[in-house]
């Protein structure tokens, strides 16, 4: 009887196996075509963009200067949005090292985050701006690639740049996502590992040219 039942278990084993294997290749393969998925709407949305939007990410000395702009006035003012195809964004997140242009939705979910990168917390025209993003390659997969002095723009739907320069990268634990939120830095990008291990946090502050700078200081 044991000789019998040995046959019958190597092949439930290699059944098994071979079940595990072709859902991993599922996996994979699922992986890749969300992926495409993000990319492609990411672009769709870029296209989307009011002009303003589009050219000051491009080149950020074309927006014209304004004395005393309404975030300045009022910084505690709410950031205006665009709707786009029934989505709200409040601008665009620009990683020149990276050679990226990413619209920002103004309010993240789980939803939200398939479509494009969202705020997480906070604005920009205060300290502890947030914006979080899946690690999908066309969105925040490679951010933990950003080096410290590296340059980001984010612009608003107005059409305000602001300038901030990396300072440095953290990664903590899945649930310490409370430890994003820190009016220590002026703006910080997020995301998590492959397989949700870790959250890569990229803190950033405003660049000494920036008008988040005067803004501090008035």
């Amino acid at each position: 009887m044991k000789d019998r039942a040995k046959p019958k278990s190597g092949k439930i084993l290699m059944r098994i196996g071979i079940i595990l294997l072709v859902a991993a290749v599922a996996l994979a393969g699922y992986n890749v075509w969300d992926d495409n998925r993000a990319a492609e709407s990411v672009e769709w949305v870029m296209d989307m963009m009011p002009d303003l939007v589009k050219s000051s990410v491009s080149d950020p000395a074309l927006v014209q200067e304004q004395s005393y702009p309404d975030y300045m006035v009022y910084p505690d003012m709410e950031m205006p949005t665009v709707d786009i195809d029934g989505n709200e964004y409040i601008g665009v997140l620009s990683l020149p090292s990276l050679g990226k242009d990413l619209p920002v939705l103004s309010e993240w979910s789980y939803p939200n985050l398939r479509v494009a990168p969202c705020r997480y917390a906070g604005t920009a025209y205060k300290k502890g701006f947030v914006i979080c993003a899946h690690n999908y390659t066309h969105h925040f997969g490679d951010i933990k690639y950003l080096q410290p002095g590296d340059s980001l723009y984010f612009t608003d739907v107005d059409g305000n740049v602001f300038n901030y320069e990396v300072e440095q990268t953290e990664q903590l634990e899945p649930d310490h996502t409370k430890y994003m939120i820190s009016d220590e830095w002026d703006l910080t990008l997020f995301t998590c590992t492959i397989g949700g291990q870790f959250r890569v946090a990229v803190r950033c502050s405003a660049a000494s040219d920036d008008p988040m700078k005067l803004l501090q200081n008035m």
